[in-house]
Parts: C-alpha cells; sequence; structure tokens
C-alpha cells in the first residue's frame, strides 16, 4: 500500500513489482502479485481502472 501511496497516480502490476523485486520480464512471477492487487480491490482498498492498472480507491 505504500507503494501505491508514494506514487503520482495508477499504478500497472509491472511497476509495483519492479520496487518489490521479483524480475518483471517473466510473466509468471507478476501473477501472485496481480491476483493479491485484485484482492485488495474486491476488499476495496484499490480501484481496478479498464486499463488494466490500479490506484488506492478513496
Amino acid at each position: 500500500m505504500a507503494i501505491m501511496r508514494d506514487a503520482a497516480g495508477p499504478v500497472a502490476v509491472k511497476e509495483v513489482g519492479s520496487v518489490l523485486g521479483p524480475p518483471v520480464d517473466v510473466r509468471g512471477k507478476l501473477e501472485p502479485l496481480r491476483a493479491k492487487m485484485y484482492k485488495l480491490a474486491d476488499r476495496g482498498w484499490l480501484c481496478k481502472l479498464g486499463d488494466g492498472r490500479f490506484a488506492i480507491a478513496f
């Protein structure tokens, strides 16, 4: 959540992954992170935009 708060706007899963450290070139390495971001969006913490990026839900 701190990465999302520090971002200037909506961020893609790949951008969050590059900050956290898993290799972003391999798609399968980002899938667990993508699933966590979807869960946060389902719980109302994040907002999933139409282009696949996520933003903090206000």
